[in-house]
């Protein structure tokens, strides 16, 4: 049996409104959200009274989701909230973009923080890492198409 799709990708978060307007300015739409609690959703993460609110955004292509989840209870924590990129685990998530320098100045006010430099591969693409929301880190890339 082969899988169908991947659905989305979710990604807890401190404050679910920076993330959602940190996302929102990347590109994605915000389709929806609500606050999730009850017997199935502490059973799904092997937790006692979950109680969360989370958010759904869309790429533009309609064809990748991002869930965004804010734990009021219990608290999320992590060891290490702002890991380097090479820790095991999730660590990134990559986005197509059409101008690399625009998305990171306007990625700025939400708290994006380039985490190296924008740095060009080959003449293929230009690609950096961005530190968002919550520690959560976005990859960019920027295809030349010969541009450089």
């Amino acid at each position: 049996m082969a899988i169908k799709r991947m659905d989305h990708v979710g990604v807890a978060v401190h404050d679910l409104k920076a993330a959602i307007a940190f996302f929102e300015e990347l590109g994605m739409e915000h389709v929806g959200g609500s606050p999730v609690s009850g017997d199935w959703v502490d059973s799904v993460n092997g937790l006692q009274d979950v109680r969360l609110e989370m958010a759904m955004l869309r790429t533009p292509d309609g064809h990748s989701q991002l869930e965004l989840m804010q734990f009021e209870n219990p608290p999320a924590s992590t060891a290490e909230p702002s890991a380097p990129a090479n820790t095991i685990g999730y660590r990134s998530v990559m986005f197509a973009v059409d101008d690399i320098h625009d998305t990171v100045a306007r990625l700025e006010p939400h708290g994006g923080e380039l985490i190296g430099e924008i740095t060009q591969f080959e003449s293929i693409f230009l690609l950096c890492y961005l530190r968002g929301p919550s520690g959560v880190i976005v990859a960019l890339a920027e295809e030349l198409d010969g541009k450089n």
